[in-house]
């Protein structure tokens, strides 16, 4: 059976082998057009397939950080061919996925090629959920440690991460399930299990993805009641001080207004008085608070 590996989408070889195999016009298209999500699609000639698979980056807007993305696999699989055309031949999910076919995989069974194709694609998204594992572990100890607005940008851009795996991850469940129920499907009943193995795997990978929205959610919820605690706190040593100037404020404020009769206003030593008496009511009115246990 001859296995056909395309590596650039506009290749025009895909179009002869359009013409030789009779592919559908619109898959020819979904294969060229770079946002396509994951799906299958099953006809009478063969299965045509969009995978996802995950491989992690350097993040830019975090040195030493990396980043999930997704790159692309279109698969034809017919009874007697298989085309598989790549947007990316350097991703190492890609490769591998292409590898372990070539190397386990048996050119007489295209289901079994197509199974191995997808199994592998879907153990890198474990990856993935382990590496957003120790990502959140790290934001949550910098939540703690020193919150800051930096802080909150990279919890809103995991989000976004999670969205975008997330979205990935029901497509590939939704795939895999066309794929166990469709009767015009290329995987024969040989296959069935394998593919159902990989569909547990997905909905477990679903079901981490949930868990770790939640943990990034908390960790948000952290982030506000730290930084909230943090401003209470600021308030509060704040609004000690002013009341504890309060006493010298007063009392200086009724001496600079030039009042008749005052205390000590004919005394050489009125300005020490004064300031004796500012000490005493602080001093007092510090022994109050802590009385209070306001301090």
């Amino acid at each position: 059976m001859p296995w056909y590996q395309l590596e650039d989408l506009h290749d025009p070889r895909l179009d002869e082998l359009a013409r030789q195999y009779n592919l559908h016009p619109l898959h020819v298209e979904d294969v060229r057009s770079q946002d396509e999500s994951v799906k299958v699609d099953s006809g009478a000639l063969y299965t045509f397939a969009v995978f996802k698979p995950v491989f992690l980056h350097p993040d830019p807007d975090n040195p030493g950080e990396e980043m999930p993305a997704f790159s692309t696999i279109d698969v034809f699989a017919g009874k007697d061919f298989l085309i598989t055309v790549v947007d990316d031949p350097d991703c190492p999910a890609t490769r591998e996925a292409l590898e372990r076919a070539r190397r386990d995989g048996d050119d007489a069974h295209p289901a079994r090629l197509l199974y191995l194709i997808l199994d592998t694609i879907v153990d890198h998204y474990f990856t993935a959920i382990d590496h957003f594992d120790e990502y959140i572990d790290k934001l949550e100890d910098a939540v703690f440690d020193s919150p800051s607005p930096e802080i909150l940008n990279r919890v809103f851009a995991l989000k976004r991460d999670l969205i975008d795996l997330r979205r990935v991850l029901v497509n590939t469940r939704d795939a895999s399930l066309h794929l166990q129920r469709d009767p015009n499907t290329i995987i024969d009943a040989e296959h069935q299990l394998y593919i159902r193995d990989t569909y547990d795997h997905v909905a477990r990978l679903l079901d981490s993805v949930e868990t770790q929205r939640d943990m990034l959610n908390n960790t948000l919820d952290i982030y506000l009641s730290s930084v909230s605690n943090r401003t209470n706190a600021v308030m509060k040593v704040l609004t000690v001080l002013g009341t504890i100037a309060l006493p010298a404020l007063a009392i200086s404020g009724i001496y600079g207004m030039n009042l008749k009769g005052l205390p000590f206003e004919d005394s050489p030593h009125a300005a020490l008085y004064v300031s004796g008496l500012i000490v005493v009511s602080t001093v007092a009115l510090l022994l109050i608070l802590r009385r209070m246990k306001w301090l």
